[in-house]
């Protein structure tokens, strides 16, 4: 599975990152999602051909503020809520504490489940099965934006010498692939050896991720 090229002006990672994706007011279902997701989303929009699902993205960088992802879904809900059918909300826990999943309940707009899309990626029933309490994930979003979402917020940029402080518990850095392609493959790889961790590709696609959005996309 290889990702499908993102039309101009589609945003780039440091955009998705720091201010996440608009909605376009096209479609009948509103997907609001980590800005982590925005590319595979889109590309599973296309692949299947489902405009009748528009997508609005947070800023991917919540993702290291956790506790600030649930009034911020409750914000995009708020404003769009009239605007479509129904809403979706692609997030897994990812850190909230089960607050994320107690709002979306009060909101009564569906969310994914698992604790965080590295589980989703790989199959929920797999991830849990595997138990790996010292592996670091990183999906393909994150080897791309590891220094931004990992080496700079932790400061190891300034202080290298904090590394073992931070990773000493993890012995491998495991890369979910969610495409093909070698240049990530490579970076990953790279990112392990500055981490002093041992490295693990899997190839995952999209994993529940793909076929979560095919069942709302046939169920409304």
């Amino acid at each position: 599975m290889t990702t499908a090229i993102p039309d101009e002006g589609f945003p780039d990672d440091a955009a998705l990152s720091a201010q996440g994706l608009a909605p376009t007011g096209a479609g009948r279902v509103l997907l609001i999602a980590c800005g982590a997701l925005a590319r595979e989303i889109v590309d599973l929009k296309r692949m299947n051909g489902w405009d009748h699902l528009d997508l609005a993205c947070l800023p991917a960088i919540l993702h290291n503020h956790p506790d600030r992802i649930p009034n911020a879904v409750t914000r995009v809900v708020s404003e769009n809520r009239e605007r479509y059918d129904s809403i979706c909300v692609v997030y897994a826990d990812c850190g909230t504490g089960g607050t994320l999943e107690r709002v979306c309940r009060e909101l009564g707009v569906t969310m994914m489940r698992g604790p965080h899309c590295y589980a989703f990626f790989e199959g929920l029933d797999t991830f849990a099965h595997r138990d790996e309490m010292t592996a670091f994930y990183l999906t393909d979003f994150l080897v791309r934006q590891f220094d931004a979402f990992v080496w700079r917020p932790l400061g190891l940029d300034r202080h290298p010498e904090l590394r073992d402080a931070y990773f000493g518990n993890y012995d491998t850095l495991v890369y979910l692939a969610q495409t093909e392609d070698d240049t990530l493959t490579e970076k990953a790889a790279d990112h392990a050896r500055r981490m002093g961790l041992n490295f693990q590709r899997r190839l995952t696609g999209y994993g529940d991720l793909a076929d979560t959005l095919e069942r709302w996309s046939a169920s409304t």
